[in-house]
C-alpha cells in the first residue's frame, strides 16, 4: 500500500531551490505520510543528477523538455493516481515549510469529503509576517483574478470557501481529478490553477483556504533573471502568459452580461501596461503581451479545451 500522499515538485534550472524544499518537508513534515516526485522539466544545469545524488530515495520523471508547469505537474499526478495515492499535494520548489502542513492539508481534507482541495496561508520568503497568498477569488465585475492580503485576514481561525487555490501549494484529492481532469496543458503557464479551481468546482466540489497553517515562497524565482538586461529582470514570456490566459479563462468563466465593464476596465489595463513597457523600452516585452492578447481573444475553444 502506497503512502497517503505523493508530493509533485516541478524543477526547471532550480536544483538549489528545489533541494532546499525537499529538506524542509523532510524536516518538518511527518515522513510515514508522503513521498516525494521529482518532475524535471526539461533542465539544462544537470538538476536531476545533482539532485538524485542527494536523495536517491525519491522518484524522479524526466520530461526531457519544458513542458511547462500545467503538464509538467500533470506527469506527476498521473504517477500519483497509477501508484494509487489519495492525495497530491503539487508545491513550488521555491518553498519552505517550518511546520508539518502535509499532515494539516491531509487532515483537513480526511475531514471535509466535500473538498476537493485545500491550500495554506502563504507567507513572503523574504518577509515572514507578510501574506503572499490568501483566500482567492474573483471579481466577475471587473473580469480579474485576486488574493485576499491584508492584516486582518491572518488572524483567520477557520477554514474557508474559496473560488479558486494556488498553484503554488495545493493539496489535491486524486479521486476529484479522475472525475474533473487536471491541470489544462493548454496553459502551459500561469491561471492553471484558478482554470482547474473552477472545473473542480462544477463537478460539484470545494476548494478551500486554511489560514492555520502556513508556509513560505520566494515568488516567480523561474521567471526571473538574476542580472538586468533590455527587458529588465522579469522574463517576457510572463506577460504572454498571464495575458492569453486571464483572457482564456474570462471566455468560459466570465459573466457575459459584465463583458462590457470586463471590456472597459482590462482595455485600460492593458493599454497602461503596454504604454508602461513602451517607454522603457521593453520591446520584446511589448511584442509578447500583443501576441497573449491577440491570442487569449481569438483561439479557439476547441483548442484551448479540446476535450468539451
Amino acid at each position: 500500500m502506497p503512502k497517503a500522499v505523493a508530493v509533485i515538485l516541478v524543477n526547471w534550472n532550480t536544483p538549489a531551490f528545489t533541494a532546499n524544499c525537499i529538506r524542509s518537508l523532510i524536516e518538518y513534515c511527518d515522513n510515514g505520510l508522503f513521498d516525494i516526485i521529482v518532475v524535471d522539466n526539461g533542465s539544462t544545469d544537470n538538476s536531476l543528477q545533482i539532485l538524485s545524488a542527494k536523495f536517491p530515495k525519491l522518484t524522479y520523471i524526466d520530461n526531457k523538455e519544458n513542458l511547462g508547469f500545467a503538464e509538467g505537474n500533470n506527469r506527476g499526478l498521473q504517477q500519483s493516481i497509477n501508484a494509487g495515492y489519495e492525495y497530491s499535494l503539487v508545491i513550488n520548489t521555491d518553498t519552505l515549510v517550518d511546520e508539518d502542513i502535509v499532515t494539516a492539508l491531509t487532515t483537513h481534507l480526511n475531514n471535509h469529503s466535500q473538498a476537493a482541495a485545500v491550500q495554506p496561508a502563504i507567507f513572503w520568503m523574504h518577509n515572514r509576517t507578510k501574506l503572499w497568498n490568501g483566500p482567492c477569488g474573483f471579481n466577475a465585475l471587473l473580469g480579474i483574478t485576486y488574493s485576499k492580503t491584508q492584516d486582518s485576514i491572518q488572524k483567520l481561525t477557520s477554514y474557508q470557501k474559496v473560488e479558486w487555490v494556488t498553484g503554488c501549494c495545493i493539496l489535491i484529492r486524486n479521486s476529484a481529478l479522475k472525475k474533473a481532469g487536471m491541470f489544462n496543458k493548454q496553459f502551459f503557464l500561469y491561471y492553471e490553477d484558478v482554470e482547474l479551481s473552477y472545473r473542480l468546482r462544477s463537478h460539484g466540489y470545494e476548494v478551500h483556504y486554511l489560514p492555520t497553517n502556513k508556509m513560505y515562497h520566494e515568488a516567480g524565482i523561474s521567471g526571473k533573471s538574476s542580472t538586468k538586461n533590455a527587458e529588465g529582470f522579469l522574463n517576457p514570456f510572463i506577460h504572454y502568459y498571464t495575458s492569453r490566459n486571464h483572457l482564456w479563462f474570462l471566455r468560459k468563466y466570465g459573466k457575459p452580461v459584465f463583458y462590457p465593464v470586463n471590456l472597459i476596465y482590462n482595455t485600460g489595463y492593458y493599454l497602461a501596461v503596454l504604454t508602461y513597457l513602451k517607454l522603457r523600452g521593453r520591446n520584446k516585452k511589448v511584442s509578447l503581451l500583443l501576441k497573449g492578447i491577440k491570442e487569449g481573444l481569438f483561439t479557439p475553444r476547441s483548442v484551448i479545451w479540446p476535450n468539451n
